[in-house]
């Protein structure tokens, strides 16, 4: 048995992606098997197939990348499993542990998968799972987001940041956001008290007295991360997520009399449930910038790494 998959045999730009016909993989345990709808892309992916992000853990090629997928189970854990054969799910795979969703089959762990929310399309809901438990575990699980605590949240028109600034609205911190010019509307919509224009105005000059600093950018682009040290008050917390984005971060922010962690993201089917909730609620929405086909993933890449996506960027794998 085989599946239509884009694959990379090599690391590189956009182009190493190729069309291929693969074997499906074999499910196992408690996986199930589910048929591809769409699938998201993130940073993380553009990394790996770069040559840095997870690409050292490779171990077969071609490989296929992709770490979000709506879609529905064709086959089961058990009989008695509640995701039986035709269940609309979503949720996150391990890449390059599990295979990815850039293709038209996936088995996953039944406790990394969960019920579409009813309201979202496939497209939408592929959008959600990597994006939003970044989120979720920076703004949620680690700063502890309350009433009253002030939340300083760069990049967050992007994928894990338009997430990031709605978690932290609905939770009563009081959030800034970075933003470009023509999200700062937008940003004002999902929650943020305030947004500082990054194009006109440099946010360590304009505010200060931060408790939280979720950090989306480090230092790939005009020492954002270090810049944010000040603006936090002594003893304050910096999370920072983009692997690589800010050598020395630990150090850097000890010196600076602040507490720091980096984040790393894992595929947590209770966890997501719990942000379907608020999704089927409608107190958090997910934006999807544009859709490509599969076969255009080296397209969706190249848009990716320019920047400026407002929400998500989605691969259409799939009819459904």
């Amino acid at each position: 048995m085989t599946m239509r998959a884009m694959v990379i045999g090599a690391t590189g730009g956009p182009e190493v992606f190729q069309p291929a016909v693969v074997p499906l993989p074999t499910r196992v345990n408690s996986e199930v098997m589910v048929r591809v709808i769409a699938a998201g892309i993130n940073p993380i992916d553009a990394k790996t197939r770069a040559g840095r992000g997870v690409s050292g853990a490779i171990s077969l090629w071609p490989a296929v990348l992709g770490f979000d997928f709506s879609g529905v189970v064709v086959e089961g854990a058990w009989e008695g499993h509640p995701l039986q054969p035709g269940t609309e799910v979503f949720g996150m795979t391990g890449v390059p542990r599990y295979g990815g969703s850039y293709a038209e089959y996936l088995s996953v762990s039944t406790l990394s998968v969960i019920r579409k929310p009813a309201n979202l399309s496939h497209v939408e809901a592929a959008g959600v799972p990597l994006a939003a438990l970044t989120a979720w575990g920076m703004v949620v699980d680690v700063a502890r987001a309350h009433e009253g605590q002030r939340m300083l949240i760069h990049a967050g028109a992007g994928g894990v940041g338009h997430f990031a600034v709605q978690f932290a609205s609905y939770f009563g911190a009081r959030v800034t956001a970075t933003g470009s010019t023509r999200n700062i509307s937008w940003l004002r919509e999902l929650g943020a008290s305030e947004v500082i224009d990054y194009s006109t105005t440099r946010f360590d000059e304009a505010v200060a007295g931060f408790d939280v600093v979720i950090d989306l950018i480090g230092n790939v682009h005009d020492d954002t991360g270090t810049r944010s040290l000040s603006v936090l008050h002594p003893g304050g917390l910096i999370i920072n997520a983009p692997t690589g984005s800010w050598p020395g971060f630990v150090s850097d922010a000890s010196a600076a009399g602040v507490r720091a962690t980096t984040y790393k993201v894992a595929p947590d089917g209770a966890a997501l449930a719990v942000i379907s909730r608020l999704l089927e609620s409608g107190d958090v929405r997910v934006n999807v910038d544009e859709v490509f086909p599969l076969e255009h993933v080296a397209a969706a890449h190249t848009k990716l790494e320019k920047g400026h996506t407002r929400g998500k960027i989605v691969l259409r794998v799939s009819e459904g």
